[in-house]
């Protein structure tokens, strides 16, 4: 087990003996053991278990030693297994009720019976819990708002609305004068698809207006903790923010470590060891040598050479890893051999294809979407508005969509705007694989985006099979948001999508990512593999509005994360271009 878990697994016992009630000096023992812990490096920690010298540690006793030893081998502790069996398992989940500590819980089990949150909130609304010497009405109401809290903080959130939420707090803490440095950090800064909280880290020498500038900002609906160096707060979005500040001399370090992930980082640690060093959030020092990681970085101070993290990397022999490759997925050994690439920029976006109108479901007509996509500086859109069979979202029959076609033909005609309007279709792929339209209709269209809108519960193999039958059509140019999922709402549906980026490179049909913050589908995960294999990709808003024409920004934080680099991406190419590579699909 590493050190965070050791740490982790010691605070825990500190916590449970506080609800036994048992003696103080032994539940700070355990607590104090977790700080010194954290302090440790890896490789130290190993060493004094091997060498059984964890003793010699201040603040580290024989018994505490001994169980620190077990985790550390064994990556678990009867001791602790014991202490949590002995324990109604609901007492602990209590805990994460701001404003009730063990002390509370245990006299709310004791003399209340409450071993649930579900029996608090209980006890709450029958008025006993504010009849508890001790507790009283205001610390009833705070209850019973920790607990509705919960229950709406308590899930992840899509990355596009993190971001929104998170920047002006960024930008915010940038313009205080004691802040040297402020970053995002965790998951948003990698940029993975859902985020559970935000990261913030700030580089100061002075933390304490720093402290009271956050937990005082207008959206902070509750204080979770409040201390000199590092702060959480729960915010009106539902979001959990928590605010860590750093001497300047520690922030690159922190910030790499803070942004993760943690294989990234366990990964980093061991390439540090192996040439003979120690990376930690405290600093990159000399893995050997008496102190504690923290000491030693300490020690050195403002003597340290690395003042960015393009200096980290280059220390331990690595060209810059940008935050969304940081997954442990191979891109240490890809910035070892100079095989890092470069990665696609929102600025590289020269068009949108996938965005619908009023003449399906869209909220917006076909001249203010085009307005829209030109003030956005778009040398292109293109619209797509459903097929017939999507009669739920107002889909178009053969007349309609003829009548479109004319009407962004005399659109572009009139050189009112400066963005070329591509006509185009989403056209469901039926059940059996065959498209809503005929071949006679697909070919008066600039491009064809197939998707799947029905019969999600079909096996893998006829879901595989009906949409590789589509893509096989001559007159598809794209494929619309291939799983079908819904981020935080559902699953994709069961499909091989080996066979179908087989089928989209053998037959020169484009893979969407759909940059729909609720989508992002093709997942991240599968670009890296598919795009080195030929897939070409077309990052589309699948906008709704004029808006959400903005949501390629969604798509191209997951494109980076699946290594796309310009090249990979049609959206990427100037009109000219993208003309010509549409006729030729035409034929």
């Amino acid at each position: 087990m590493d050190k965070a878990g050791i740490a982790a697994v010691l605070n825990d016992i500190a916590t449970l003996l506080e609800l036994k009630g048992e003696n103080p000096f032994k539940i700070r023992a355990y607590s104090n053991g977790a700080r010194i812990i954290e302090t440790l490096g890896e490789e130290e920690i190993d060493r004094r278990v091997r060498e059984q010298s964890l003793e010699e540690v201040k603040g580290i006793g024989e018994a505490l030693a001994q169980k620190i030893g077990e985790l550390r081998t064994t990556g678990r502790l009867g001791f602790h297994e014991k202490l949590k069996a002995s324990l109604p398992p609901g007492l602990v989940e209590l805990l994460q009720i701001p404003g009730v500590g063990p002390k509370k819980i245990r006299v709310l089990h004791e003399q209340l019976g409450v071993d649930s949150i579900a029996k608090l909130r209980s006890a709450c609304q029958a008025g006993t819990v504010a009849a508890l010497a001790g507790f009283g009405e205001k610390t009833q109401a705070k209850i019973l708002e920790g607990i509705a809290n919960r229950e709406a903080y308590g899930r992840r959130h899509l990355w596009f609305e993190a971001f929104a939420v998170a920047e002006p707090i960024l930008a915010g803490l940038r313009g205080l004068p004691p802040v040297k440095r402020a970053e995002h950090a965790g998951s948003l800064r990698r940029r993975l698809e859902t985020v559970g909280d935000l990261d913030f880290l700030v580089a100061t020498d002075e933390p304490q207006p720093i402290v009271d500038w956050f937990v005082r900002r207008p959206e902070v609906k509750e204080i979770t903790a409040h201390g000199e160096t590092k702060a959480s707060v729960r915010l009106g979005s539902g979001l959990q923010a928590d605010l860590r500040l750093v001497p300047p001399e520690q922030f690159v370090f922190a910030l790499h470590h803070f942004t993760g992930s943690k294989d990234h980082n366990v990964q980093m640690r061991g390439r540090a060891l192996e040439r003979g060093l120690s990376l930690s959030e405290w600093g990159l020092v000399p893995a050997e040598g008496e102190g504690t990681a923290r000491e030693k970085a300490e020690k050195l101070g403002r003597k340290t050479t690395v003042k960015n993290e393009a200096q980290l990397f280059r220390a331990l022999g690595l060209a810059f890893i940008p935050p969304e490759l940081r997954e442990g997925q191979g891109e240490i050994e890809a910035a070892e051999k100079g095989g890092l690439p470069v990665l696609i920029e929102e600025a590289d976006i020269r068009g949108v294809f996938h965005n619908h109108t009023t003449e399906s479901d869209g909220h917006n007509t076909l001249e203010e979407m085009t307005r829209a996509a030109e003030e956005l500086g778009l040398d292109y859109l293109g619209i797509a508005d459903h097929s017939k069979s999507s009669f739920q979202a107002r889909g178009l029959d053969e007349a309609r969509l003829a009548a479109q076609v004319a009407a962004i033909g005399k659109l572009n005609a009139s050189g009112r705007f400066r963005t070329h309007v591509f006509a185009g279709t989403e056209c469901d792929i039926l059940p059996d694989g065959r498209l809503d339209f005929t071949d006679d209709v697909l070919r008066t269209l600039d491009y064809v985006v197939a998707a799947v809108h029905s019969a999600f519960k079909q096996d893998r193999a006829s879901q595989t099979q009906r949409i590789i039958r589509a893509i096989e059509n001559p007159h598809v140019t794209m494929l619309a948001h291939p799983t079908g999922r819904l981020l935080l709402g559902r699953p994709g549906y069961e499909v091989d999508m080996d066979k179908i980026v087989d089928a989209a490179i053998a037959n020169g049909v484009i893979i969407e990512l759909n940059a729909s913050p609720w989508r992002l589908d093709l997942d991240w995960r599968h670009w890296r593999r598919a795009a080195g294999r030929g897939l070409l990709c077309s990052i589309n808003p699948d906008a709704h509005s004029t808006a959400q024409l903005a949501y390629f920004r969604a798509g191209v934080a997951a494109a980076r994360k699946g290594w796309l680099t310009k090249d990979d991406v049609l959206t990427t190419r100037p009109l000219a271009a993208v003309k010509k590579h549409l006729a030729a699909r035409r034929g």
